[in-house]
């Protein structure tokens, strides 16, 4: 028997957690008594695996998804950035100065022939040109960038597979 206290592994997840999961992932504002009904169990017992999945980390948290084209961030572009010199002190200021910009979504170190990559929502491509000049060449240890401008967003999920 597991101890309910213990955390629990990805392995031990049992079919009707990645239920709970997965209805939550499509509806993270669903009531408990909802959530129940759709995974057989009493709502008791739902809190406590829910309450559980988060404490154990499998739930980081809740959003609501935005229009981003009705609140002025209509242009999605990735930015590739290659950095003057890989070593921690110049990653780290990168790091920090990306964290504090609202127009970065997302920024990913990566393996390959750059550094970062870079998720960026702005205006319009007028916003992009100052985006990048007022922005991204000031970013720490910015060497050299490619940028990719997303001409239709074919698809956006947040959705993983449980």
């Amino acid at each position: 028997m597991n101890d309910p206290d213990s955390p629990r592994s990805e392995r031990e997840l049992d079919k009707i957690d990645r239920r709970i999961l997965r209805v939550l992932q499509a509806d993270g504002r669903i009531s408990n008594l909802k959530l129940a009904e759709e995974v057989h169990l009493s709502p008791t017992a739902v809190l406590e695996r829910v309450k559980r999945l988060h404490r154990d980390g499998y739930v980081l948290g809740y959003e609501a998804r935005l229009n981003p084209a009705k609140l002025g961030a209509g242009l999605l572009v990735f930015v590739e950035i290659l950095l003057d010199r890989t070593v921690h002190d110049v990653m780290d200021i990168f790091k920090a100065a990306v964290q504090v910009r609202p127009e970065i979504l997302e920024a990913h170190l990566v393996a390959g022939g750059f550094d970062y990559l870079l998720k960026t929502r702005v205006a319009d491509m007028a916003a992009y040109r100052e985006f990048i000049g007022s922005v991204i060449w000031t970013l720490p240890g910015v060497r050299e960038t490619r940028t990719y401008v997303v001409m239709e967003e074919v698809k956006n999920s947040s959705l993983l597979p449980v």
